[in-house]
């Protein structure tokens, strides 16, 4: 895993270097004497403020980073980059009543690893004598192939197309989350309510 926090604070040409590794799972360097190929395959995770400032806009003392500067500062992340970016999440600071929580009401850790252990195993069987593990490797073809879903599945992913708020790459990417959360509740192929959580995840609109 590679983690980048105050993602924003790094040159946009660092950024954008890594969109072909994240979408071939190799990287190249090249020198003067020649060049060579290492296997990369990676899970990004991109931390972000939502402004450089990073302090929480509250009624006694407001942010004072005007709306321009925000989007100059968010800017720095492209397209094309979030475009390769699965899972987008905004999480709002913590009030006082949820950080003083009863711990007992939180899933334990390894009540999540062991949904996960299992979400594993089904896609591993799903692609037993296939060179792929898990749905992240599951090529674009056989993804509109054979694992091809249903059109009432499809329905919301082919208005966001037609409408251009999703690409060719983004629904690739959103139909691979949508067979994940499949393995999560352990259902044999994606419905229209995993297919449209992936894509509220992609479009960053799920808190």
């Amino acid at each position: 895993m590679l983690f980048l926090d105050e993602a924003p604070e790094f040159p946009m040409n660092v950024l954008d270097a890594l969109r072909q590794p994240l979408e071939s799972g190799r990287v190249t360097v090249s020198r003067s004497l020649g060049s060579i190929t290492f296997p990369a395959r990676f899970m990004l995770v991109l931390a972000a403020n939502p402004c450089p400032c990073a302090q929480p806009s509250r009624q006694d003392d407001p942010c004072r980073c005007t709306p321009m500067t925000r989007r100059r500062y968010l800017a720095r992340l492209s397209g094309p980059l979030l475009d390769r970016i699965d899972v987008k999440v905004s999480i709002l600071r913590a009030t006082r009543r949820e950080l003083l929580a009863d711990r007992r009401f939180i899933e334990p850790s390894r009540v999540v690893a062991e949904r996960v252990f299992l979400a594993r195993e089904r896609a591993a069987k799903r692609f037993a004598g296939t060179p792929w593990r898990c749905n992240a490797e599951m090529p674009t073809g056989v993804l509109h192939g054979e694992y091809r879903l249903p059109g009432k599945a499809m329905a919301p992913l082919l208005r966001c197309l037609d409408s251009g708020v999703l690409s060719a790459r983004g629904l690739d990417r959103v139909l691979r989350v949508a067979w994940t959360l499949a393995d999560l509740t352990d259902r044999a192929r994606p419905g229209v309510e995993e297919t449209s959580a992936a894509l509220g995840l992609w479009l960053g609109e799920e808190r």
